[in-house]
Parts: C-alpha cells; sequence; structure tokens
C-alpha cells in the first residue's frame, strides 16, 4: 500500500512539471515562416469570392 502510494505522489509530482526555458529573440529580426498572406486584401477577396460561388450555387 505504501508503494502504491508512493508511486502516485511520484507520478503527480511529474504532471505538475513546466518547463521554465527561455527563447531570447533579436530585435527588429523576424525569424519565423513566410507570411502566408503576401496578397493584398482585393486579392484575397477575389478569391474567396470565387470560392463561394463554387460551393454556395444551390442557395
Amino acid at each position: 500500500m505504501k508503494s502504491l502510494f508512493l508511486i502516485v505522489s511520484l507520478f503527480g509530482l511529474t504532471s505538475c512539471y513546466e518547463d521554465t526555458s527561455v527563447t531570447l529573440h533579436q530585435a527588429g529580426v523576424y525569424k519565423g515562416k513566410i507570411d502566408s498572406h503576401s496578397q493584398t486584401a482585393e486579392q484575397r477577396e477575389a478569391i474567396l469570392a470565387k470560392r463561394f460561388n463554387l460551393v454556395q450555387t444551390d442557395r
């Protein structure tokens, strides 16, 4: 019984683990992935209107 309590206690303590590593970034330097919205608002609107008309023709 004591060993079961010990195992459950240790498992409970390990589930509360939080990674405390800190990521430092340089100011003004973007290192993320390329922006997928490189189109203008008008181009995105035209694409969405075309897509809408393809699937909403029955309404």
